[in-house]
């Protein structure tokens, strides 16, 4: 069963390359101040972690900035905490094909949707995620350094001492995020 899965993931991961290797993109990011949308792609299986997903949008809408959150739950139910959340779209089984890809509309308008902003807090790198992070048309990524190698394709990378937290990384992506003013921006066009 194992290896049926790992050959399942091996061609989504192939057919993700191949999409990836299609896109043309331009890495668009001036300061903090002119955000105004982020996208997070979260695995959903940390359920804990939603505490700090919550706090972490109601003090970005306190700032005018508007946070939306794409996860993925391989559960068979949605714990209760995510359901009737307008800021939250979960993934189920159900909504990935055969190869792991997603394969629903709320995937692919997260996708086509130009984020400022594209936070990946997809720690283990699930595949269904790593879809929608490297194929988003966000303006700027970031993630984790370790998974440079994945091919996710980001722009900041964050590097942080194991096991990470998700509440760590987000204080510390904006903490970068705030350090980055326009004129240093220009260079990374």
């Amino acid at each position: 069963m194992e290896l049926i899965k790992n050959i399942r993931l091996k061609i989504g991961n192939n057919i993700l390359r191949k999409k990836v290797e299609k896109i043309k993109r331009k890495v668009c990011y001036s300061n903090i101040e002119f955000v105004k949308k982020i996208g997070i792609v979260w695995d959903a299986s940390q359920v804990d972690d939603f505490a700090y997903l919550s706090k972490f949008c109601q003090t970005m809408n306190e700032k005018q900035v508007e946070v939306k959150i794409i996860g993925y739950y391989a559960g068979k139910n949605l714990p209760d905490r995510y359901t009737a959340q307008r800021y939250l779209n979960c993934l189920r089984r159900e909504e990935v094909s055969f190869f792991y890809l997603p394969v629903s509309y709320e995937a692919e308008s997260f996708i086509n949707k130009r984020f400022d902003v594209l936070i990946d807090i997809n720690f283990k790198n699930l595949l269904p995620l790593k879809y929608i992070s490297s194929l988003s048309n966000a303006a700027l990524k970031v993630g984790l350094s370790e998974h440079e190698k994945s091919g996710n394709g980001f722009d900041l990378m964050i590097d942080l001492k194991k096991p990470v937290r998700v509440d760590t990384f987000l204080e510390q992506t904006i903490h970068y995020l705030e350090m980055i003013h326009a004129e240093q921006a220009e260079k990374i066009h």
